[in-house]
């Protein structure tokens, strides 16, 4: 046998045996993250700033030499707003683009069925940006929103309520086994505080103006004193305009969803509005982290307003950088998963809590009053 046979053999073979290990998604150079977000073409003003805030902390990250050397790569597949359409989104990125972990959609919908989609594959999903109960409960281990939920946005809105004499409440929701679980929590977090749900006001995604005008007299005929939302700030949008236009006196206020551009779109209707929010306020500077984002997104996009879309999405890719670091020098879904065993994810001052039984992310929850200016007051 010549000489450098073995030698020849062993390179093949240890060459064979990096290109078995080696994760999908992840080469010497880069980490290709698959991404499915609610963008509708541009249209979706909520998603676009999302994305925005991502791409500024990636980019921000990237210019440094991204994590342990690789770059962080995104590829983005927009899914219109529609569940069936994100989960096939989501296939396509795992099985064909070959991203090593899935992370980063919005809105309830889209996002339950992207998660559908990773626990059939087994593949993780990081950072989905919404507040649905289904992603918490019942646990599921591959799946690690950062956000709080819904639920503790609706519990601060019901004590705000409550703390000025409402008792008397509407929630719009949507006509789904997500909106039906949300609806849940809204009924028992009524009970727990004495008061009652006298409008509940279920859609599809492709309500008419007839049915938003049978809202409007529910919410008349239950005399609803303060009406909320779960998310669809369009269609709540809609109802605001319309309850107005009808002289309703209830008090409106909203989920983060889509905030800062709801109270635009709204103008002076915005006025008293009350918003939970799930980040600190992206115009003060009364936080370490919104002074990072602040600094970063004016470099990035001089003249772009801050939001707090962009600011969830700036946190939300945050987190992500932290859980890839904790995946090691050479990472594989499993040390991913194992890296988010027990962890405690610093955000600059904001803090992520994952545990083996439970993936809370953050707890932060904060209101907002819209102010006749159209600012928000914290």
């Amino acid at each position: 046998m010549p000489r450098f046979l073995p030698r020849l053999l062993a390179a093949c073979l240890a060459l064979t045996l990096s290109w078995a290990l080696a994760a999908d998604g992840v080469t010497k150079n880069q980490i290709l993250v698959g991404q499915n977000i609610t963008l509708q073409g541009g249209k979706n003003d909520y998603g676009v700033a999302v994305q925005e805030g991502i791409q500024t902390y990636l980019n921000f990250i990237n210019g440094r030499g991204g994590v342990n050397g690789r770059q962080i790569v995104l590829k983005t597949l927009d899914d219109d707003n529609k569940g069936n359409l994100a989960e096939a989104n989501a296939r396509q990125l795992v099985e064909q683009d070959k991203v090593f972990i899935l992370f980063g959609s919005v809105e309830g919908g889209p996002s339950t069925a992207v998660m559908k989609a990773a626990i059939d594959l087994k593949v993780p999903f990081f950072g989905p940006i919404a507040g649905s109960p289904t992603l918490r409960r019942p646990h599921q281990p591959l799946v690690f929103p950062v956000r709080a939920e819904h639920r503790e946005e609706f519990r601060a809105l019901l004590g705000y309520g409550k703390s000025i004499g409402a008792t008397r409440v509407g929630f719009l929701r949507a006509d789904s086994e997500t909106g039906q679980q949300h609806l849940a929590n809204v009924k028992l977090l009524s009970q727990e505080l004495g008061m009652e749900l006298v409008a509940d006001l279920p859609f599809k995604s492709d309500i008419a103006d007839t049915q938003i005008d049978q809202m409007v007299s529910q919410l008349e005929k239950g005399r609803a004193q303060i009406v909320f939302n779960h998310g669809s700030p369009g269609v709540y949008e809609k109802l605001i305009r319309k309850s107005r236009a009808k002289g309703l006196p209830a008090n409106f206020y909203a989920v983060n969803s889509g905030s800062a551009q709801m109270a635009k779109h709204l103008g002076p209707l915005a006025h008293g509005m009350v918003f939970a929010q799930v980040v600190p306020s992206p115009w003060e500077r009364k936080t370490a982290i919104t002074r990072e984002y602040q600094e970063e997104f004016g470099k990035q996009k001089p003249g772009r307003e801050y939001s707090y879309g962009s600011l969830e999405g700036y946190v939300t890719a945050k987190a992500l950088v932290a859980a890839l670091r904790l995946a090691g020098p050479e990472p594989t879904r499993e040390s991913f998963l194992a890296g988010l065993t027990n962890a405690s994810l610093d955000l600059n001052g904001l803090r992520a809590v994952y545990n083996r039984d439970q993936h809370t992310g953050l707890s932060f929850v904060d209101l907002a009053i819209v102010t006749r200016e159209g600012s928000f007051r914290h």
